[in-house]
C-alpha cells in the first residue's frame, strides 16, 4: 500500500492501484486551502490510515507555504490535539472554536467555491 500525492488531495492506494482512503484540500485563494473531507474504506478504519493522510498534507502544506481553513471533522479534531501544527492554519482561534463546539463526526458543507 501507497501515499499518492496530488495537487488538492493526499490518497491511500491498495496493491491494486485503489483508492482506500483521502484526504481532499481544494485551494481557493493563493497558498490558501479548505481542507473539506477526510474519506477512509471502512476496512481500514482504526488503523491510523486517517491521521497518517493529514501529517502528509501538514508537511505539504508547510513545504508550499499554504494554510488551511477546516470544514472537514476530523481535520478540526486532528489540528485540536496537534498543536505544532496551529501555524498552518489561517484562523487558528476559529479553529479551536469549531473543535470545542464538535459534537457528530460529519463535516460541514464547504465554505468555498474553487476558482
Amino acid at each position: 500500500m501507497s501515499f499518492r500525492e496530488e495537487k488538492e488531495r493526499i490518497v491511500y492506494l491498495d496493491e491494486e492501484g485503489r483508492e482506500l482512503a483521502v484526504i481532499e484540500f481544494p485551494l481557493f485563494e493563493e497558498g490558501k486551502a479548505e481542507v473539506t473531507h477526510t474519506i477512509v474504506d471502512e476496512s481500514l478504519r482504526g488503523r491510523g490510515i486517517a491521521g497518517q493522510l493529514t501529517i502528509r498534507m501538514a508537511e505539504k502544506f508547510r513545504r508550499e507555504g499554504i494554510k488551511a481553513e477546516l470544514t472537514c471533522s476530523y481535520a478540526v479534531s486532528w489540528f485540536s490535539k496537534h498543536p505544532e501544527y496551529r501555524d498552518l492554519l489561517i484562523d487558528p482561534e476559529k479553529e479551536e472554536e469549531k473543535a470545542a463546539g464538535q459534537s457528530g463526526g460529519a463535516c460541514r458543507i464547504p465554505v468555498h467555491r474553487k476558482k
